[in-house]
C-alpha cells in the first residue's frame, strides 16, 4: 500500500522530497508502530549529518561565483584557440567549454542553462541550426555527473559509504571516453551537414586568450589536483575553489560586484537546501526499504534471471533509464543506490566506483528524455528551440552515451584503474 501512495503522489506532481517524507508517515501509520514517529526528526537529520554533502552548496557558490566573475566566458575564449578553426568549429568550442565547466559546476542543469545562454546565439549566429546548438549544449550537460567534481559523485558517495575523492578519480576516464565520443558525433553530423568552417585565432590573439583564461584555470586545477595529489578532501577543494573563484572574478577581472553576492548567496542557499532536504527525505524513506527487505526480495528476483554481472548491468541499465524518465536524477539516486548497490556487491562482486559511475550517468540521461526531461526544457526556454526539436537533435549524442554505458558495464577497468 506505501508503493500505491509513493506513485500516486509523485504522479501527482507532489516534490519528490515531500512524496518520500509523506510516503514513510504513511507507512508508520499503516504499521500502527507509532514509536517511530519519536524518531522522526532525528532520522531526517541523520541522512544530512556527512561531512562529504557540504561540497554540495560550496560547488554550487563556486559555479555562480565563476558566472557572476566572467570566468565563463573566458574559458569558452580559450576553447576557441584549441578546435575554433575546424569545420563546425563552434560546435567542438561548445563541447570543449563544456568540458571546462563539467569540471567546475558539477550539475548538469545548471551547466546547461548557463552554457545555453553563452553558446546557442553564437551558434545560431554562425549558421547552425538552433535545436542543434541547443542540443549539443545539452548533451555537453551530460559531462557534469561523471567529469569531477560532480554533485551526483559527492550524494552517491555518501550513500554507498565509499570515499568520494576516489569516485571522483573513477569519472576522470568515462568522462574522456564521453567527451572523445561526442566530438566524433560532431564531425560526423557536421560532414553531413556540411556546418561552416570555423577559423583559426592568430597567434596574437590566441595567446591573449589563453593568458585571459589561465586564472579562470586554477578553480578546476584547484578541486581536482587537489583532491588527487592527498592535499585536500573534495569538501576542503570546494571551499578553496569558491574562494579563488571569488578572488580571481573580484580583484583580477574585475567583474564580480559585491552589491551582487547578496542574491547570488541566495540562489546557492536555496538550490543547495533542495538537494539537502531531499537527502534528508530520503533517509526517512530508507526506513521502509530496509524495513520491508527490499533489496533482498529484489536480489532474489534478479538471481533467478542471471549469474552474469555483465548481464545484470544491462538489466540495471534499462531499468535506471526508465526510472530517470520519470524522476529527477538526484533523486533516483537517493532511491536506487540503497536498493541496487548491495545486489551488485554482494551476488555480482560489481565495484563500487564502476557501479556508481554507470548509475550517475545512465540517471542524467533523464534530464533529456521525455516524458519528464528537465533539460530539454532547460534548453528550449534558454534557446527558443522547441523541445521535441531538440530531442530530435540529440538522438547521435543519446546513441553515443548508450555505447559508453555498455562499455562502462563491460569493462570496469575504465572505471577503477586510477583507484586501483
Amino acid at each position: 500500500m506505501t508503493g500505491v501512495v509513493f506513485l500516486v503522489l509523485l504522479f501527482a506532481g507532489v516534490p519528490i522530497s515531500l512524496v518520500l517524507c509523506l510516503s514513510a508517515v504513511w507507512y508508520i501509520q499503516a504499521s500502527g508502530n507509532t514509536v517511530l514517529y519519536s524518531s522522526f526528526a532525528q532520522q531526517l537529520f541523520a541522512g544530512v549529518e556527512s561531512y562529504g554533502l557540504l561540497a554540495i552548496p560550496l560547488f554550487m557558490l563556486t559555479g555562480e561565483l565563476m558566472n557572476e566573475g566572467g570566468l565563463t566566458q573566458r574559458l569558452i575564449q580559450a576553447a576557441r584557440v584549441f578546435v575554433g578553426g575546424f569545420r563546425g568549429g563552434l560546435a567542438y568550442i561548445n563541447l570543449l567549454a563544456n568540458m571546462f565547466m563539467a569540471a567546475i559546476i558539477g550539475s548538469a542543469a545548471s551547466q546547461i542553462a548557463v552554457m545555453s545562454r553563452a553558446m546557442v546565439p553564437a551558434m545560431e549566429e554562425e549558421g547552425y541550426r538552433r535545436e542543434f546548438a541547443a542540443a549539443t549544449t545539452a548533451a555537453g550537460g551530460l559531462l557534469s555527473p561523471i567529469i569531477p567534481p560532480s554533485m551526483l559523485f559527492v550524494i552517491y558517495g555518501v550513500l554507498a559509504q565509499i570515499p568520494i575523492g576516489d569516485m571522483f578519480m573513477a569519472g576522470i576516464l568515462p568522462g574522456l571516453l564521453l567527451s572523445a565520443s561526442f566530438f566524433v558525433i560532431v564531425a560526423l553530423v557536421g560532414l553531413r551537414e556540411q556546418f561552416p568552417k570555423g577559423e583559426w585565432m592568430s597567434p596574437g590573439v590566441a595567446l591573449a586568450a589563453i593568458r585571459d583564461c589561465l586564472p579562470a584555470a586554477l578553480i578546476p586545477l584547484a578541486i581536482v589536483g587537489g583532491i588527487l595529489l592527498g592535499i585536500a578532501t573534495p569538501t576542503e577543494s570546494a571551499a578553496v575553489a569558491s574562494l579563488v573563484a571569488f578572488v580571481i572574478g573580484r580583484f583580477v577581472y574585475g567583474e564580480l560586484k559585491i552589491t551582487r553576492l547578496g542574491a547570488l548567496f541566495v540562489r546557492t542557499a536555496a538550490n543547495s537546501s533542495l538537494v539537502i532536504f531531499l537527502i534528508a527525505s530520503a533517509n526517512v524513506f530508507g526506513w521502509v526499504i530496509i524495513y520491508e527487505a527490499i533489496p533482498q526480495k529484489l536480489a532474489a528476483q534478479i538471481t533467478t534471471l542471471t549469474s552474469d554481472p555483465f548481464v545484470f548491468l544491462l538489466i540495471v541499465n534499462l531499468a535506471l533509464f526508465l526510472i530517470g524518465m520519470v524522476i529527477d536524477g538526484i533523486a533516483a539516486v537517493i532511491l536506487v543506490v540503497p536498493i541496487l548497490l548491495p545486489i551488485a556487491q554482494t551476488h555480482y562482486a560489481i565495484d563500487p566506483f564502476q557501479f556508481g559511475v554507470i548509475v550517475c550517468l545512465n540517471l542524467v540521461l533523464g534530464l533529456l528524455t521525455p516524458p519528464v526531461g528537465a533539460g530539454l526544457y532547460i534548453a528550449s526556454a534558454m534557446s527558443g528551440a522547441k523541445p521535441m526539436a531538440i530531442f530530435r537533435a540529440l538522438y547521435p549524442f543519446l546513441a553515443a552515451v548508450a555505447a559508453v554505458l555498455l562499455l562502462l558495464s563491460w569493462a570496469p577497468s575504465i572505471s577503477t584503474v586510477l583507484i586501483r
